[in-house]
């Protein structure tokens, strides 16, 4: 049975291709700032255009941020790639186009029995990919908001950064 993945639990170190097909891993990507990943059914969703849009108005704040995004999806590294440039995203898309995680996370949607795609769902990770906040977005309003997120994010960096305080003389 699969670790449930809740706040305080390690996330999976994932290797997975990149939307241009080179292998990543989720360490690698975080490079020791705080990070999102979020797992989507696929580009052909109209719930996860809508929230993809969302995450793009964010993404300027989250790069200046020392913040980093990931996406997982079943597409292929190339569908991947043209989502992500349709979008104008600029992070990560990651192909689990062979579903090697999906009974690892436990994360398969259970309603599409054709295209066994991921069950939406968000996870806010440490550098380290401890689970910091989890979100699941099956039901659309259950995904993060921009202002969650951003609050999400603003708790973590302070508990991670030992210059977050203004010195006080």
């Amino acid at each position: 049975m699969p670790e449930p993945l809740a706040p305080g639990r390690r996330f999976p170190d994932l290797e997975l291709p990149d939307h241009g097909g080179n292998q990543r891993r989720l360490s690698d990507l975080a490079e020791g700032d705080p990070l999102l990943v979020n797992f989507y059914r696929g580009f052909w969703c109209p719930k996860e255009q809508a929230f993809f849009r969302r995450l793009v108005r964010l993404q300027d704040e989250a790069e200046v941020a020392y913040t980093r995004f990931v996406s997982v999806s079943v597409d292929p590294p190339e569908t991947a790639a043209a989502f992500r440039a349709g979008l104008g995203a600029r992070w990560t898309f990651l192909s689990d186009a062979e579903r090697g995680y999906l009974g690892e996370l436990d994360l398969r949607e259970t309603t599409d029995r054709v295209h066994r795609p991921y069950l939406p769902a968000s996870f806010l990770l440490t550098p380290d990919l401890t689970i910091h906040q989890a979100w699941n977005g099956y039901w659309f309003w259950g995904r993060p908001t921009n202002e969650e997120l951003r609050q999400g994010f603003r708790a973590l960096t302070m508990a991670i950064r030992p210059d977050w305080e203004v010195p006080v003389r």
